[in-house]
């Protein structure tokens, strides 16, 4: 129900993120208060003002440190909150995220706004297992109102999450541990979906159908409760119903249409299940309708048009959950050939970048090794004379780059290198897309050659070419990006990929 989710949180995610972009503009420059120098000795009154001057001439990385060091020393949880509105103002995410941890450290218990806006840079953060606990303990002492509120709010930024899963599963938890639960219908619409992706399929249907009990004529909830009983291959005849009347009520919804056509899949009516897929993915081309007809196809053994409908799939977002789990059990040939993947590359790199603005242009070239590890990938780069650059360890959720015998971490491993070493490389999902795989979480588009071998992915805003030679190995790689402010070429030439 991926697409499902998206397409009802876009109704959603307008308003709340206006309210959520208010809320950030707030946050921007604000004129120096005796709130900020109360209680200050006379040398801190002064870097303060140095601070601020230092933000005015454009020094806003001098004037955050200066904040937050002055907050750990003072204990001033004012300058804690100004350090994190500087770090907002210059879009630094994650410095903004260690600030406003000092801040709500720093606060007196009961205050909300600090855990608030903390919950809320650790979800932008895409640390969503991180906020359970504070969004928990923030909601326990919140009225029923602020609560439902601020799960609003919450579940707006739930369309932004790179992993859907993990975003889902912590909107879970969170909703579970309050008592009594919500009784907004939307809130509780996204509750059960994040139970069914929880695995918790008995509360996603005990609040699906308190839904349909109070307004018997909600078609999210008849469709949602229809299609997962349906997918599950359970109650079919409960799951016509429910997925008959949602259709009545809206027959145009080619979300509902596609629904209809997998439960009459499911009760065995094939040709019938053909034509509304057929008329679904007309109406509204997603990545899930194109599984649904690809293996409607397959099975009515019509190999040649399923695969083109799951390659039509690829097209909207290979990513999607529901067509990568077809191709996975089902086997297309060309499927079958993704399976074998390489663990290391040693290759050659060079960089072109042009800024639009300043029509400057910079550069870079030298070699590489990746190395693929379980979960963890390991990037060497050298200079163009061998020597070594940096080493940058990327794992879930954090990258660690060494250079010159010192460490640096940060959330993501492409932000690390482009502030750290200059170079605007694509190190997050990089071991992936030499085996000509996706980049898990994140939406995409994929392109095959006629034998079915990859020939082109756009993910994360990089367009990826690919050559490869006669033993299926890569040989180069071009991955290009174009932004407001300029374009980026690399391009990669492999001496030895290892499987």
């Amino acid at each position: 129900m991926g697409n499902r989710f998206t397409f009802i949180l876009a109704k959603l995610r307008l308003k709340h993120l206006l309210l959520w972009a208010a809320w950030c503009c707030s946050l921007g420059f604000i004129p120096l208060t005796s709130a900020q120098t109360k209680g200050a000795t006379s040398e801190q009154v002064f870097e303060i003002l140095a601070s601020e001057i230092a933000l005015q001439r454009g020094e806003a990385g001098l004037a955050y440190q200066t904040y937050l060091s002055l907050a750990r020393q003072t204990a001033d949880p004012a300058l804690a909150q100004r350090a994190m509105e500087i770090a907002i103002a210059a879009n630094a995410a994650d410095l903004a995220l260690i600030a406003a941890q000092t801040w709500d450290e720093l606060s007196k218990p009961g205050q909300s706004k600090p855990k608030e806006v903390l919950v809320t840079l650790l979800m932008l953060n895409q640390r969503w297992s991180d906020a359970v606990a504070p969004a928990i303990a923030l909601l326990k002492g919140q009225s029923l109102k602020e609560r439902e509120q601020i799960l609003q709010q919450w579940q707006s930024l739930l369309s932004r999450a790179q992993d859907e899963g993990a975003a889902l599963n912590a909107y879970y938890r969170i909703v579970a541990a309050l008592v009594p639960p919500p009784t907004n219908p939307q809130i509780l619409y996204t509750y059960a979906l994040a139970a069914e992706k929880s695995g918790q399929f008995e509360v996603m249907e005990k609040t699906l159908r308190t839904i349909i009990e109070r307004n018997p004529n909600d078609i999210q909830a008849l469709n949602a409760l229809g299609y997962s009983l349906a997918d599950r291959n359970i109650r079919l005849k409960n799951a016509y119903e429910l997925i008959l009347k949602a259709h009545n009520l809206d027959p145009k919804d080619p979300f509902i249409l596609d629904s209809l056509g997998w439960v009459n899949f499911r009760l065995g009516n094939k040709e019938l299940a053909l034509k509304q897929l057929q008329d679904a993915f007309r109406i509204k081309p997603e990545a899930d309708i194109a599984a649904h007809l690809g293996e409607v196809l397959w099975i009515l053994n019509r190999p040649i048009e399923a695969e083109e409908a799951w390659r039509q799939g690829e097209l909207i977002d290979a990513n999607n959950a529901t067509l990568r789990e077809t191709l996975k059990r089902l086997k297309p040939s060309w499927a079958i050939s993704m399976d074998i993947v390489a663990s290391q590359w040693d290759g050659r790199f060079a960089v072109r970048a042009s800024d639009r603005p300043t029509n400057n242009n910079q550069g870079g070239s030298g070699s590489f090794t990746l190395t693929k590890n379980g979960l963890s990938d390991t990037l060497e780069i050298r200079g163009p004379m061998g020597g070594a650059i940096a080493k940058i360890t990327i794992n879930p959720g954090e990258a660690i780059l060494e250079r010159d015998g010192k460490k640096v971490s940060a959330i993501d491993a492409d932000t690390l290198i482009q502030n750290t070493l200059g170079l605007p490389l694509p190190a997050r999902g990089l071991s992936n897309w030499l085996n000509g795989q996706l980049r898990a979480g994140s939406p995409a588009r994929l392109e095959r050659d006629n034998q079915g071998q990859v020939k082109r992915i756009s993910q994360d805003g990089w367009d990826l070419a690919y050559v490869w030679n006669e033993s299926k190995k890569i040989e180069r790689l071009t991955m290009t990006r174009n932004t407001n402010t300029g374009s980026i070429d690399v391009r990669l030439i492999f001496d030895q990929v290892n499987e």
